[in-house]
């Protein structure tokens, strides 16, 4: 299922056929993804392990718990990063975006521009209300995707996220309300 299309790139929801895609974009990017995406690298260190991770990320798609989408380059299919909508609050109507890009891939703004593609199917197909991005202050390309997508700094989460081997990072709090 096709989400959006821009600059060459998509956004599809997860399917069944990414699965050597995502093995291969953390293998290739494991020391970028080992602090802040730690579970999804620790999930897809071999094909075996990405068919698990593809397999259970379509059931949570499907039982609205997860939604996992992957962006692509067009015409080459390469995978060029990942995008969830998680956290998901169906009461509240809220939802926290995280994401991932290939380093071959970064500093071109996809990031950003997936996620404003993103936010509006959150709004428009999902009935979400509140959309949150978590970031560590020195993690600027994330800062940048949530402040060029004008979601609004709301606080600081004290020891909010705890990288593997290290102490808890206090992170910062981002929102986007539907107009």
């Amino acid at each position: 299922m096709m989400v959006a299309q821009f600059d060459g790139f998509e956004i599809n929801a997860l399917h069944g056929g990414d699965t050597w895609k995502i093995c291969d974009l953390m293998v290739a990017n494991a020391d970028r993804f080992k602090r802040y995406f730690p579970k999804t690298l620790e999930q897809n260190l071999n094909p075996t392990l990405s068919q698990l991770f593809v397999e259970a990320n379509m059931k949570h798609f499907q039982n609205k718990e997860v939604f996992l989408f992957t962006l692509k380059q067009s015409e080459t299919r390469e995978l060029a990063g990942l995008i969830y909508i998680k956290e998901l609050d169906w009461d509240k109507k809220q939802g926290e975006f995280a994401y991932c890009i290939g380093y071959t891939f970064e500093g071109q703004g996809l990031t950003s521009k997936a996620i404003k593609a993103l936010s509006k199917y959150a709004f428009n197909e999902l009935g979400l209300e509140i959309l949150q991005i978590i970031s560590h202050k020195d993690n600027l390309g994330s800062i940048k995707v949530a402040t060029n997508n004008n979601f609004k700094w709301q606080k600081t989460l004290i020891n909010g996220f705890t990288p593997p081997s290290e102490r808890p990072l206090d992170m910062e709090l981002y929102e986007l309300y539907k107009n």
